[in-house]
């Protein structure tokens, strides 16, 4: 069983069930339903999800931000510590540990800037190890997972000036 070849498939669309996997890669239906069984078990595959491109959305939008933590960690907890206190809001969508001048950078949600705002006022920079942040707002979104989101696309009919010497 190739199981590269099942997280690849299942990466590039989720709606993939264990019947279109066993075709796609000529295995037994119930071969690849045990070992997707086995990898979610395993966390490997932690989760299924859907891209939406909230540039066409009107109503409800989400407001994104990349929050840039800088931190001192503390001894002998090093920045696991930290990470699990900022992971834990269900604000924080991702979080990563970075090189750079910060230690992390944070995807946040909120539904406008200044919920944003007092989010990494009173919750984040609250956080005893932090030492500084800075909030960087999505203005715009290209891409995402992979997928193209259309925003900005050109169109396909050529719209280039002529340019003559």
């Amino acid at each position: 069983m190739n199981t590269n070849a099942i997280l690849e498939l299942l990466e590039k669309d989720a709606r993939l069930n264990t019947r279109d996997l066993a075709d796609i890669l000529n295995e037994e239906e119930g071969d690849v339903r045990d070992e997707v069984r086995r990898l979610e078990e395993d966390k490997i595959i932690c989760g299924y999800h859907t891209v939406i491109n909230y540039n066409k959305v009107q109503k409800d939008q989400k407001i994104l931000a990349f929050i840039e933590v800088g931190v001192k960690p503390m001894r002998d907890k090093g920045y696991d510590y930290t990470a699990n206190l900022m992971a834990g809001y269900p604000e924080v969508n991702s979080m990563y540990l970075i090189t750079g001048d910060k230690d992390f950078i944070l995807l946040v949600e909120g539904k406008t800037m200044f919920e944003v705002c007092s989010f990494v006022s009173d919750k984040i920079a609250c956080i005893q190890d932090v030492q500084s942040t800075k909030t960087l707002f999505v203005l715009k979104q290209y891409k995402q997972s992979g997928i193209l989101t259309g925003a900005g696309r050109p169109d396909k009919k050529e719209n280039r000036l002529v340019v003559s010497y």
